[in-house]
């Protein structure tokens, strides 16, 4: 039969993303137009999956994820959230939740009125 992995040796390659969120370049915003990047890196295995919310409720209008891309055993991708210069001036709060099998979820939260570059 087949070679059952026992799920201790698993846990050596279970790796929780690390996420970063980049809030929207001045550009873009110049252009009348927003959009958030979630990235996530060195996880595995692969199966992450992003939800976004805004004020504390889930969007997903205008939200693209990439696929996840594998280099050496770790995945990568990203997802995206786009939103007009308007409605990103009006939000509070931009966060991008990361799910990631038993891990308990990786959040990142973004305030549109702190001055970030």
């Amino acid at each position: 039969g087949e070679k059952k992995v026992k799920q201790t040796d698993d846990n050596v390659f279970n790796c929780v993303p690390s996420v970063s969120l980049l809030p929207p370049s001045s550009e873009q915003l110049s252009g009348g137009s927003a959009t958030l990047a979630c990235l996530l890196s060195g996880y595995s295995p692969q199966g992450a999956v992003v939800s976004w919310e805004v004020d504390g409720t889930e969007v997903t209008e205008g939200v693209l994820s990439s696929s996840e891309e594998e280099k050496s055993g770790r995945y990568s991708s990203s997802s995206t959230l786009s939103l007009s210069q308007e409605r990103w001036m009006k939000g509070e709060q931009y966060s991008c939740h990361v799910l990631h099998h038993d891990h308990s979820p990786v959040s990142q939260s973004l305030d549109p009125e702190s001055c970030s570059e």
